[in-house]
Order: C-alpha cells, then structure tokens, then sequence
C-alpha cells in the first residue's frame, strides 16, 4: 500500500466577485507581516485603506471578469502538478490543496482538508519562488496558527534549474513572436517591498536578484537586462528601481521593452492590469518602440516539472525545512532566512567565495 501524499500549494488568493474585493483589501492589510503597526492600529489602517481602495480595485478587477483569476490558475497548476507527481511516484496516492492567505480556500480549509484526508506525508509548497517573510512566511506562520501539522515546508526555489530555464524559454519565445526586434531592454519585473523589510533581514530581494542573473546567463541574445519592482502601497520607501520608472526610461530611450513577471508564477491583478494595461500604455505614451509582456509561469511544462522535483526531493529525509538542494542559499546578512531558524549555515558571500 502506497503513501497518501497530501502536497499544499500556499498563494495569496484573491476575490473571488465584487463584493470580496473590500473584504480581501482588509485581510490583506491587517497581516503583521504587511502593516507595521500595532493592534489596535493595524486593523484600522486595514479597514481604511481597503474602504479607499475598494472601489478602484473592484473596477480593475471587474476587467477580469469580476474577481481574481489566482484560485483557477492555482487549480490548473495543482492538476498538472498532480499529474506529473503521479507519474514520478508510482504506488503512492498524491492530491494537492488550496491554501490561499487573504481569500478562500483559506489556509484553516486546507489544514482540515488534509487533516480529513488522512494524508501519510505533506509537503507545503509556496508558489512564491524567492522567500520573503510577507508572502512565505506569512502563509507558514497562518499553516501553524490553523494547527497544520508535521511536514516537510519547501522555502523557496529563486534559482533552481528548471524554473530558471522555464521562465528563459518564455522570454525568448516572446522576442521571437514579437518579430525579434532589435534594441531590447529586458525588464524582469517583482512585487516591490518596504525598504525596511529588507533592512530587517529579508532575503527576497537577493533572492529576486538571483533568479535574474541567471535568467539572464541562458540569454545571450538579449544582453540589456534590468530588474525592477512594481506594485507600490503606502507611504513608506520601497525598493527599487520602480517598474513605472523603468519603463518611463526605457520607451524615452526608443528601446522595445519584453517586461518578465519575473516573481509571478500565476496570471492576476498584477500582471493582467499593471503590466498589460498601465505599464503598457506608460511605454506607449513614451515612446517605447515596442511593449511586449512575457506571460507567467502557470503550466509550463519546466516549471511544473521543477515543482514536482522539488516535492520528490523534500520527501527524502525527515520532515522539516527542506532548502533547495539541501542547503542554505541566503549569505549571513538576511537573518530572517528560515534556514537560519532551522540551524543551516548561511552561503558563502560572493567575496568570501572568491
């Protein structure tokens, strides 16, 4: 008798009509781990800002039909995913599960939906390739406050091989599709985050960074590569450079802008409204010689192939943690590492490398 293989996809969700989009602002915005503030501050803030940009948000999200596409999107990746495992685990029985942070399925749902399950081994799979506290450890935090149990918690996956090459082979075949212009700027585009939350030890950026450079190695033909980060809240200073500013200064040089949602594994607001519409007409309106939008992840076969060697390999083993190929990637400095937590020594920095 094979083993019942629970594998829980962790994304953020998303309204799912018009009238969650104020209800999905305020759980977004009360998270700890989003506002700096603290009770009974936060939850004012999160009901102020969600009542002022409710009614923006439901008209852009009224564009897609309503709501957000993440949870469809998410079920599409869970099915293929299931598939491939399927295929890579013959004897055992495998079934993925929702675990949205900010809209259903909740976290609460799919804890008690494996709970129900019966599930041997679960695996917790955060659809968010570079580790930030705000996304990952977010969605882990609320696995544990929902009285989730044991399992084996991948952190992140910013430079494995088939998710490197998979989000490649997209870029290319958007140059190749939009004619193979010449003059190309690459903008490889990540949701920004407060300064400070990178000061405090964050690692997504790094993270973020690494998964360019080497994006970046399999494109030899597209030598102009910036990374950028959009989708700005607030009024605290935010990494960058921006995406708005970025491609204000690419389409003011004449370049033809390919824009990555290099940090976005799944089609939503970010992508279908920011980048395809007001990034869109941005360049436009500059100058731009070209504006082609690389689409996300979502099935491609490499990328679901790199999620299902990544479940295969944290079934190795105990339970617990479980860092790509085994072992910290974050340098010293980002000490909000999970690794760290669980005990792995930090990466070598590059200087100390060399």
């Amino acid at each position: 008798m094979g083993r019942k293989i629970a594998v829980v996809l962790f994304n953020l969700g998303g309204p799912d009509g018009q009238a969650t989009v104020k209800p999905f602002l305020r759980n977004l915005f009360n998270d700890p781990a989003i506002i700096y503030a603290p009770w009974p501050v936060r939850p004012f803030l999160a009901w102020l800002i969600s009542t002022t940009r409710g009614p923006k948000a439901a008209k852009e999200y009224a564009k897609m039909g309503g709501g957000s596409p993440i949870v469809p999107e998410t079920q599409r990746q869970a099915a293929a995913l299931t598939k491939a495992l399927e295929a890579a685990l013959p004897g055992d029985e495998v079934r993925c599960f929702l675990a949205m942070r900010y809209w259903h399925p909740f976290t609460k749902e799919a804890v008690e939906a494996v709970r129900d399950w019966g599930a041997d081994e679960t695996v917790l799979l955060p659809l968010y390739p570079q580790f930030s506290t705000t996304t990952t450890g977010s969605s882990l935090k609320a696995w544990r406050d929902a009285g989730g149990g044991d399992a084996r918690t991948i952190c992140c996956f910013p430079t494995e091989p088939e998710f490197i090459a998979a989000h490649a082979a997209l870029i290319r075949k958007a140059w190749e599709e939009a004619g193979k212009p010449d003059n190309v700027r690459v903008l490889h585009s990540a949701h920004g985050l407060p300064e400070i939350t990178i000061q405090r030890g964050d690692p997504y950026q790094w993270q973020v960074e690494e998964t360019v450079k080497r994006v970046t190695a399999l494109l030899p033909e597209l030598g102009d590569h910036i990374t950028c980060f959009q989708s700005k809240v607030g009024p605290l200073k935010w990494i960058g450079p921006s995406t708005e500013q970025t491609v204000e200064t690419a389409a003011r040089e004449g370049k033809h802008i390919i824009l990555s949602p290099i940090a976005f594994v799944s089609e939503h607001i970010e992508t279908l409204v920011e980048l395809d519409e007001e990034y869109a007409e941005l360049a436009h309106a500059h100058g731009a010689q070209g504006y082609t939008r690389v689409p996300a992840l979502g099935v491609a076969q490499g990328f679901i192939s790199a999620l299902g060697g990544l479940v295969v390999s944290a079934l190795a083993g105990p339970s617990g943690l479980k860092p790509p190929s085994g072992n910290m990637i974050c340098p010293a400095e980002f000490g909000r590492c999970p690794c760290r937590e669980a005990g792995y020594k930090p990466a070598k920095s590059e200087d100390e490398a060399a």
